[in-house]
C-alpha cells in the first residue's frame, strides 16, 4: 500500500495489507504526519505483531503515543531497526523528543554502513553519529576517501572492542596508524577489507596478524606496498582464512602463494588477479594443501596454464582465467612485442 491510498486525517484505515518491513515502516512515517488518523492493519504471521501494535499506538491517540513506549526495549530494536539510517536522521528533525531516541539508536546501533547516507557524509556528521557508541560489530566506510581521515577513524576504532566486520575499500587518506590501531583494539576481528588502500604496509599487516588472528576474510587488492614476506608473515599467523585477495598485486608471487595454501588448509577463495609473478608450481601446491577451496581467480597470471589448473577444474573449483584467444594474443605480444589487431568481440 502507497501513502497515496491512505484516508486523510480522522479517518479510519480497515485492513490493508503490509508485506513487508520497508513497507511497514514507510506506511507508519507516512501516518506521523496525521496523528489524528486511526489504523487497523492486517500484519502477515511472520511479522511482528509486536511492531503492529507499535504503529496502532502511534496513530491512535485514545491508545497513546509512539514515545509513550519503552525506547530500549521495543522502539530501537523493533521499530527503528527497520528504517533505513537516511530516515532515522531526518525523524531526528520531528521534534527533541525524536532527537533524543534517535541518539539513543545510534548509542545502540551495531551495524554502520556509510553508502546509507551517501559518500557526501560531511566529516562532523559522522563523528557526532558515532561519538556514543561502544557497541559496533559492523562498520562499513567504503570509498571514503574525500573526508575520512585518522583523525575520524580512530576515536571510533578505539571505543569499540566488537567489531568483528570493518570495510575500509578505498579509504586512500588513511595511513598505517589506522590499521596499527584496528590491530589492537578489535581482537575479534573476522572480516577487513582494506581493498586499494596504499597505505598498508608490512609493519601494519604485521601488526593486524600478532593481533587478529581470528581472521577469515582479508582483501588486500591493490595494496601494492605489501611483498610475499608480508603476505607469509599473515598466513602463518592467521591460518583460519577462508579468503584471500592478493590481486592487482605485482610484488606477490609463489611464495606468498605456497605459503598461503600450506598454511590455510580452510582455504576457499583466493583472489590472485593480476599478479604477475604466480606462476604453475604454486597453483600446483594450492591444490594439494587446499582441500576446501571453491573458487580462484588468476586472470592475468600470464604465467599460469591449464596445466596446473586442471587438477582444481576436475574438483569443480570455480576458475576466472582468461578465455584462449585472449591468452594466446597475450603469449604473442611477449614474444614477438606486439599484438595484432584482433576484434576479440566476434
Amino acid at each position: 500500500m502507497c501513502p497515496a491510498d491512505v484516508p486523510s486525517q480522522g479517518a479510519v484505515l480497515c485492513g490493508p495489507i503490509v508485506e513487508n518491513a520497508t513497507e511497514f515502516v514507510s506506511l507508519w512515517l507516512f501516518l506521523l504526519e496525521a496523528p489524528g488518523s486511526r489504523c487497523e492493519l492486517i500484519w502477515p504471521g511472520s511479522c511482528s505483531s509486536l511492531a503492529l501494535w507499535c504503529l496502532m499506538m502511534s496513530v491512535t491517540p485514545t491508545r497513546g503515543c509512539l514515545l509513550d513506549l519503552p525506547w530500549e526495549d521495543i522502539l530501537v530494536p523493533h521499530i527503528l531497526c527497520h528504517l533505513p539510517l537516511q530516515q532515522l536522521l531526518s525523524l531526528q528533525r520531528v521534534s527533541k523528543s525524536f532527537q533524543s531516541l534517535i541518539q539513543l539508536y545510534l548509542a545502540n546501533m551495531r551495524c554502520f554502513d556509510s553508502s546509507q547516507i551517501g559518500p557526501a557524509i560531511p566529516r562532523a556528521a559522522f563523528v557526532n553519529l558515532l561519538k556514543d557508541n561502544e557497541v559496533l560489530q559492523q562498520l562499513a566506510l567504503q570509498n571514503c576517501s574525500d573526508w575520512l581521515t585518522d583523525r575520524e577513524l580512530l576515536p571510533v576504532i578505539g571505543q569499540n572492542h566488537h567489531l568483528h566486520q570493518i570495510q575500509l575499500k578505498g579509504c586512500a587518506q588513511l595511513s598505517r596508524h589506522a590499521l596499527v590501531a584496528i590491530s589492537l583494539s578489535c581482537p575479534n576481528l573476522r572480516q577487513l577489507s582494506l581493498a586499494h588502500c596504499e597505505w598498508v604496509d608490512s609493519l601494519s599487516l604485521r601488526s593486524l596478524a600478532d593481533h587478529c588472528k581470528a581472521l577469515e576474510a582479508v582483501d588486500l587488492t591493490a595494496c601494492r606496498q605489501l611483498k610475499d614476506e608480508a603476505i607469509c608473515y599473515l598466513v602463518q599467523k592467521c591460518g583460519r582464512l577462508k579468503s584471500l585477495s592478493l590481486a592487482v598485486n605485482a610484488n606477490v608471487g609463489d611464495v606468498a602463494v605456497e605459503e598461503t595454501a600450506k598454511c590455510c588448509p580452510e582455504l576457499e577463495h583466493l583472489d590472485l588477479t593480476g599478479c604477475l609473478r604466480v606462476k604453475n608450481d604454486s597453483i600446483r601446491v594450492l591444490a594439494e594443501y587446499c582441500p576446501k577451496l571453491r573458487s580462484l581467480k588468476v586472470k592475468h597470471c600470464h604465467n599460469v596454464a591449464e596445466s596446473s589448473l586442471s587438477v582444481l577444474r576436475s574438483r569443480g573449483v570455480e576458475l576466472d582465467v582468461e578465455p584462449p584467444l585472449q591468452r594466446a594474443l597475450v603469449l604473442l605480444q611477449d614474444v614477438v612485442g606486439f599484438a595484432p589487431f584482433i576484434n576479440l568481440q566476434i
